[in-house]
């Protein structure tokens, strides 16, 4: 097929394919994102309900990001043979089901198996869904269109939290599992009605050797080692704060209702809104630069999180959020930047290590919460962004020295 010939099977701003593929991967970014993070607010319910310790109940996310991190590895070579729309519509099926699975037989092993699977699921839209829009879309409508699915995924992450929060106040966890369950099941049946098949999709053989030697020339990469590193300690912060705030909140002095530890999720809305402004600080000012300063930003909001004053504390998350979503945007472009030979496999190798610190940092430091409290779970945060700032300025240093990695087709 001519350049020519494939360029005019692209799909084009304002053409009707190109609403239906905006309307169809922002439902999809939203429903995967929802299905994973709903049971985050839900954590000191579920503690009751199943009789297990706070670091206990966090395992229905950790166990559901530790395996979308591992199946973000294959699931991408899969849809190489199988196709891109194909795997996305299972996955959102899949997910789905498993959460209407899960309300409706509510037995600890059971609930982590289903949410095991529901990250494995995930992973067939986090992987393929990006894929999707570079060989469908026309170049220049990809960063737009990209830019929807991105803000689909963190509202989904978002609603997820916000809607299961609020209604286990007035309902139990199962009917409001069993609620956004249907939604997802809605959106998956929109999905595969209104996102057009492949047109530019060609499918060839699972190459392991091709991948092996992909993985290995990215490991290579000193700064590519720190980037990936940086994303595990970025998530497994993050995650942690908001894993062990609704326990936080709901003791004294705040004592707050249910209703309030969902709606502590608006502090995404910050996220929302400084991760795409990133890009443009990092192509100003410089990445090398910008990146760390996020990463102080982050360090100096748990100060403001220490505090018994209820406003002070929401300010303190509001701010960690949005230097942590800046901070994101900056490593994973720069990822892409630096692992020009093989940046799929890059990009998969940064989201493995960063959905790995979610669950590995996630659950662990529910040991600190148990041992320590809440200051005691602040400094380990610290520490572990202090780390963070170290690793920055020697990526910083490597960046002044070394050159950039060559295109190699």
């Amino acid at each position: 097929m001519s350049d020519s010939q494939s360029q005019t099977q692209q799909i084009e701003h304002d053409s009707p394919q190109f609403k239906a593929i905006l309307l169809s991967l922002f439902l999809a970014g939203f429903a995967s994102f929802s299905a994973l993070y709903c049971v985050q607010p839900m954590m000191p319910i579920l503690a009751q309900f199943f009789q297990v310790s706070p670091t206990q109940s966090s395992f229905p996310l950790s166990f559901s990001t530790f395996a979308l991190a591992a199946a973000l590895l294959f699931t991408g070579l899969i849809s190489d043979r199988v196709g891109r729309k194909q795997i996305m519509v299972v996955a959102l099926f899949s997910a789905a089901l498993l959460l209407i699975a899960s309300a409706l037989l509510p037995q600890w092993s059971f609930f982590l198996s289903t949410r095991v699977l529901i990250g494995m699921a995930v992973s067939g839209v986090a992987a393929v869904a990006m894929t999707y829009i570079g060989e469908e879309i026309a170049a220049k409508d990809v960063g737009f269109a990209m830019g929807l699915y991105i803000s689909g995924t963190a509202i989904g992450g978002m609603s997820g939290r916000l809607i299961a929060g609020v209604l286990v106040d007035f309902i139990s966890w199962q009917y409001a599992t069993l609620i956004i369950g249907v939604i997802n099941l809605a959106i998956a049946i929109l999905f595969y009605w209104l996102l057009p098949n492949s047109r530019n999709f060609q499918s060839y053989p699972i190459q392991l050797s091709r991948f092996k030697q992909a993985f290995a020339k990215n490991l290579a990469d000193p700064k590519l080692r720190i980037l990936f590193l940086q994303g595990f300690i970025l998530m497994g912060c993050f995650v942690s704060v908001f894993n062990y705030m609704s326990y936080h909140l709901l003791d004294e002095p705040f004592a707050l209702p249910q209703t309030w530890i969902g709606l502590i999720s608006v502090a995404y809305l910050a996220g929302i809104y400084s991760s795409p402004r990133a890009a443009q600080w990092g192509q100003k000012f410089g990445r090398e630069k910008v990146l760390p300063l996020m990463l102080l930003v982050m360090w100096a909001s748990l100060a403001l999180m220490l505090l018994n004053q209820l406003a002070v504390v929401l300010v303190g998350l509001l701010i960690f959020t949005f230097a942590f979503f800046a901070a994101h945007s900056l490593c994973s472009s720069w990822v892409t930047v630096q692992s020009l030979q093989y940046r799929a496999v890059g990009s998969s190798l940064y989201l493995f290590c960063y959905y790995l610190g979610s669950s590995v940092l996630g659950s662990g430091s529910g040991l600190i919460w148990e041992r320590w409290d809440w200051p005691g779970l602040l400094i380990f945060i610290a520490s572990l962004l202090l780390l963070g700032l170290i690793l920055t300025l020697y990526l910083k240093k490597l960046s002044s020295t070394a050159p950039t990695a060559q295109i190699k087709n």
